[in-house]
């Protein structure tokens, strides 16, 4: 197979989540940071100024995390990332799109909310966009990296009075996983799934930033997942839900069924409803974000997965249990 090129950059998780998944199917493909030296080559092939970008031997330019992965899933379809149960395969599913929409939120929110994190997030976004500037440059370029992120806050639902939820979804999603890897290598057993790569991809950016790293340390095996991860090894079998469910279950109900459903289910009818923001009470107290056009999107997806699942007979009671199965009703509604 001829080699692929992936542009992105160490501290963006849809980057490393998708080289992860080409470290995982051993497809060769060159690593190159996005910067001042690739940006004209970057350009030659990209429809968005958005990484990962991966280029085809071909020249053709893919852009989109998750579609990247689809489409390599057919063309090396082993090791599968798709559980063969239908059921776990939607539920693998649901949780990657859970990691790429609301866990890049703690994420995002730690990174550029408190100044530590400012400040070092700022400065290696800086030293590997400009390499080759000087030490005075270099300062100069991470304000002005600051005062371009910084404002984005907004854009997911970061401010002060909405850190409360942010911080204790990281948190509880911490102490969820922690329990739930402690007899498993991966998500769902002993080799990586969908889920895996979406949900690491934005915990790992997490402890590469001092605040959010710092609250990991206390939860050892979550980190090493997120090692594990970075380039991740079929080890063995998946395991079945009733073997999952103890320590999975969680994470679906107080987490996805509780937050990420809720706060979808409130962007996909703002966006319905031609409205530029959104309010609704999550975990107790006011939430507000600007519109999203890609959630809803992205939203629309997942409920297409739903609906390709032909029996829904095992899928339908976890997803009840959860306290999911009446907002993805919802959301089909949409």
């Amino acid at each position: 197979m001829a080699p692929y090129t992936i542009y992105g950059n160490e501290l963006s998780p849809y980057s490393i989540k998708v080289r992860s998944y080409f470290r995982y199917k051993r497809i060769p493909h060159e690593w190159l940071i996005r910067n001042s030296r690739t940006e004209e080559e970057f350009r030659k092939h990209a429809k968005l100024p958005l990484i990962p970008l991966v280029v085809t031997p071909e020249g053709q330019g893919l852009q989109d995390s998750t579609p990247i992965l689809e489409r390599f899933e057919k063309l090396v379809p082993e090791p599968s990332i798709h559980p063969a149960d239908p059921a776990l395969a939607f539920l693998s599913a649901l949780i990657e799109e859970y990691g790429d929409e609301w866990g890049n939120k703690p994420m995002f929110h730690y990174r550029w909310f408190y100044e530590p994190d400012q400040r070092s997030a700022g400065e290696r976004i800086a030293r590997s966009m400009m390499p080759d500037l000087d030490a005075a440059g270099v300062a100069g370029a991470v304000e002005m990296v600051k005062g371009r992120m910084i404002p984005r806050l907004k854009f997911v639902g970061s401010s002060p009075e909405t850190k409360d939820q942010l911080e204790g979804s990281y948190r509880r999603q911490l102490t969820i996983l922690e329990s739930h890897l402690e007899s498993r290598p991966y998500l769902f057993g002993k080799r990586p799934v969908l889920a895996d790569f979406g949900l690491y991809a934005q915990i790992y950016q997490c402890s590469t930033d001092p605040t959010p790293a710092a609250i990991l340390d206390g939860s050892p095996r979550v980190l090493a997942w997120t090692r594990r991860m970075l380039d991740p090894r079929n080890e063995g079998e998946l395991e079945s839900w009733s073997t999952l469910a103890g320590t999975l279950l969680p994470l679906l109900r107080d987490e996805i069924g509780v937050i990420f459903f809720p706060w979808t289910l409130a962007n996909a009818r703002a966006l319905a409803a031609g409205e530029k923001e959104f309010s609704l009470t999550l975990d107790g107290k006011p939430y507000r974000q600007e519109t999203q056009k890609y959630h809803a999107r992205s939203l629309a997806a997942l409920c297409a997965r739903y609906e390709a699942v032909a029996d829904k007979s095992a899928l339908d009671p976890i997803l009840a249990d959860a306290g999911c199965l009446q907002p993805l009703a919802e959301a089909r509604r949409q």
